[in-house]
């Protein structure tokens, strides 16, 4: 028999030549699942981006009752991508810092720039600079309220009872509804700009307030939570077969931020007076001598 010797050189030389060709190889494709549940409510954040720029840009120029309308209802659309992305990260189970900041962006846009540049085209422009000054104010509180939302989360991680000052999408909810119900039903110029002018600053004032609101995450299910929700489907029921739909729509956003509002002044403020301490009885005054 005889014996191999092999050179190391030439072995080795070998190797290397087996290791370019498998470079070359294309690699096969492969469909990461993790990965991809990590885009999906990411995909519903831009989603909501896209709603907000459609409407700034059905607003641009001289925008008709038919563009504020489905400036509008682009933000409604927002709203809903808005709600979604965040229950779908839960189910998911993919949520993440990047979708945060993603969020928060996305809400800056959508609920603080659009509805800022549909109101003022609608109700604000005949005002001049105090008009332009009240959109500016709206955005910039809306900015402000989710910096530090994001700010108290990092602190406090977890499912939050209330929401500290009014969400960004409610106020723009307010602010688009009543645009709708506006064009449904008069379609015409709005005549009375100082009563949106002090709208406008009111919802700003609300997102940067401590006034707190219900997030209702904790609600479970049961007869009485099904009895409220009976209760308010069939106002919203009648109010949109009598009236309007988004005259409906406009009314329930208004209610939300009423009951935050009641409840900071009866509930809220009856915990802070049972939480502060009573004074100590006047003792005895010493007698002088």
């Amino acid at each position: 028999m005889r014996s191999v010797i092999r050179d190391p050189l030439v072995h080795a030389e070998r190797r290397h030549m087996a290791s370019q060709k498998r470079k070359l190889r294309p690699r096969r494709l492969r469909f990461d699942l993790h990965k991809a549940m990590f885009v999906l409510p990411n995909l519903f954040t831009v989603s909501s981006i896209f709603c907000g720029f459609y409407a700034m840009l059905l607003t641009s120029g001289t925008p008709g009752p038919v563009q504020f309308y489905r400036a509008s209802l682009a933000v409604f659309f927002g709203i809903f991508f808005d709600m979604a992305d965040g229950r779908v990260a839960r189910m998911t189970r993919t949520q993440s810092e990047f979708g945060v900041q993603l969020d928060s962006l996305a809400d800056v846009i959508t609920f603080g720039v659009a509805p800022a540049v549909i109101v003022h085209k609608w109700g604000l422009a005949h005002l001049g600079l105090p008009g332009m000054v009240a959109a500016f104010v709206y955005m910039s509180c809306g900015a402000m309220r989710l910096a530090r939302f994001n700010v108290l989360a990092s602190r406090s991680p977890g499912t939050k009872k209330y929401f500290v000052g009014l969400p960004i999408p409610l106020a723009a909810g307010v602010l688009v509804s009543l645009v709708m119900f506006h064009q449904t039903t008069f379609g015409a110029a709005v005549t009375r700009e100082s009563h949106i002018f002090i709208l406008v600053l009111v919802l700003a004032y609300l997102m940067i307030s401590n006034i707190r609101y219900r997030s209702f995450k904790d609600v479970h299910v049961g007869a009485k939570s099904v009895a409220v929700l009976l209760l308010v489907l069939g106002i919203f029921g009648v109010l949109a077969l009598r009236v309007q739909p988004t005259f409906a729509v406009f009314c329930f956003f208004c209610a939300y931020i009423s009951v935050g509002l009641i409840e900071e002044l009866v509930i809220f403020a009856r915990r802070r007076d049972a939480a502060t301490p009573s004074p100590p009885p006047p003792g005895p005054t010493p007698s002088a001598g």
